[in-house]
């Protein structure tokens, strides 16, 4: 008798079970995709279902007609949702502000999910005084994932001689405001000085040491220029960034990678990466030349990340967005594994926000679904140096948490689902 009881029991858990996962239902399934997914290493056909905001399975064949939209995604890439780890989303009202609460940076949504970019760390806008500004008014106010590299510059980027004052830069303000604002705030920013003077490099480490964050630095301004070699071996840390690494500065203001007399990519480079030091592309309206890049990619030093610096010079000039400049160093040999994972999960660990840039069951739902068109296609820079390809990424569709925020061609079936009454 307590045998047959137990085997009643085993056999009612047993059909409670098949149940249970036959009746498993998902808010997405994308269904035949290329999915490349650097932290887990997939570069392979799968589809993907998505739940609650969360990935909840990766795997070859999985059961569409349980899932309120589907997304065909065959001939298409799938990867996590793209991270521009260097952009100027601090848009505001004042006409005399440039990156901080001015009308040069730029509102993200209009300017993320059409090219698959779901978070975006805004690169020294807001300093520790400006920092609750930008919170209360872009910050709150996006659907994109916002976060920030806070300036050592109190006013933040706001131009000339707001960001010459030395006064103005304190590591222990601007730490106190990044750990109070830890989810946010992913580091520091030292950009724009002219001085010879290493104080701002100094300051912004001494935050990035009390905060346990990275700093990212945009260098140069004095003529002679400050040696980056210093700048890598004897200031920066293991895990601090260099950005804007394939410019080319007129006036003699900024030391570039590749030596311009014999186009070879300077010796102590090499020992910055072993150091370390993260290289980020940071292209800018005035920070990327093909004469730099090209020869630096033929000899075998890539960026760790790649990041637009947008702002409306750059995406309105030779930069455009960032699959545009994922475009570029497709082109360049940048192999489409790296150009994809500089894109997701290396930022996501720059950043230390693991939970972004990856595809593993229980990650947020981030996703962006990639045509690689093939054409003919211009890519130029801002000395007009023009190369030309034959491949050119372009976003169809967008997902942020789980939501479908930007469908290109209306692949989604359905396109909108109804809410449930």
């Amino acid at each position: 008798m307590v045998m047959q009881k137990l085997y009643c029991l085993l056999l009612s858990f047993f059909f409670f079970s098949v149940c249970s996962v036959s009746a498993q239902s998902y808010d997405i399934v994308i269904k035949g995709g290329h999915v490349i997914d650097a932290k887990n290493n997939i570069d392979a056909v799968m589809d993907v279902a998505i739940n609650d905001g969360k990935i909840v399975q990766v795997g070859s064949s999985i059961d569409a007609t349980k899932a309120a939209q589907v997304v065909d995604a065959k001939g298409l890439y799938v990867t996590p949702g793209l991270i521009d780890m260097h952009a100027h989303v601090f848009f505001g009202t004042e006409s005399d502000h440039y990156l901080s609460n001015g009308l040069v940076a730029v509102v993200p949504d209009g300017f993320t999910f059409r090219v698959g970019v779901t978070t975006v760390c805004d690169a020294g806008g807001a300093g520790w005084k400006s920092f609750p500004t930008f919170k209360k008014n872009i910050i709150d106010n996006s659907q994109t994932r916002v976060l920030s590299f806070l300036n050592i510059v109190g006013e933040g980027m706001r131009g000339g001689a707001y960001e010459q004052n030395t006064n103005d830069m304190d590591s222990k303000m601007a730490a106190f405001v990044a750990k109070q604002y830890k989810d946010i705030v992913v580091g520091f920013k030292v950009a724009h000085y002219s001085g010879a003077e290493w104080t701002p490099v100094d300051r912004g480490v001494e935050a990035g040491k009390l905060a346990n964050m990275p700093v990212m630095i945009d260098f140069g301004g004095n003529t002679p220029p400050l040696s980056i070699e210093e700048l890598f071996m004897k200031h920066l840390r293991p895990g601090d960034i260099y950005t804007h690494t394939y410019t080319l500065l007129e006036g003699n203001v900024r030391e570039p990678v590749v030596d311009t007399a014999t186009n070879k990519v300077k010796p102590f480079i090499w020992d910055a990466v072993k150091k370390g030091i993260i290289f980020d592309v940071g292209y800018g309206g005035a920070s990327f030349n093909f004469t730099q890049a090209i020869p630096a990619l033929k000899q075998g030093f890539f960026p760790n990340t790649i990041s637009t610096d947008l702002h409306t010079g750059s995406m309105n000039a030779s930069m455009k967005n960032q699959l545009d400049v994922m475009s570029k160093f497709l082109l360049m040999g940048m192999d489409l594994k790296s150009v994809i994972k500089a894109s997701t999960w290396a930022p996501a660990q720059v950043i230390k926000h693991e939970e972004l840039g990856q595809l593993s069951v229980g990650a947020i739902a981030d996703v962006a679904i990639l045509d690689l068109r093939q054409g003919n296609f211009g890519f130029y820079d801002k000395t007009g140096y023009k190369v030309e390809g034959k491949q050119k990424f372009e976003c169809e569709m967008t997902i942020k948490g789980g939501k479908i925020v930007y469908d290109l061609n209306g692949i989604a079936n359905p396109i909108y689902v109804k809410s449930k009454k």
